[in-house]
């Protein structure tokens, strides 16, 4: 499993929406109307999984998968 498809797994268990209403290019808050307490628990679920620290300015609801996962590779190198 890649690493973007492992962040959409993540972000749909942790949301509880299905993987066909988290649009590929669409900011979450587009897509699935996440809000800002939502988006706290996606940060802390992908800080606890990949054992990083990612600052809860750095992904927000106006983010898009694509924009995660390079938070993500920046912070694993």
């Amino acid at each position: 499993m890649g690493l973007k498809e492992e962040v959409v797994d993540m972000i749909c268990n942790t949301l509880e929406v299905g993987k066909d209403e988290l649009k590929e290019g669409q900011k979450l808050y587009d897509s699935i109307g996440v809000d800002s307490t939502e988006m706290v628990e996606v940060v802390v679920t992908l800080n606890k999984h990949f054992g990083i620290k990612i600052e809860t300015n750095e992904v927000t609801k106006f983010s898009t998968p694509e924009d995660i996962v390079s938070v993500i590779e920046s912070k694993k190198q």
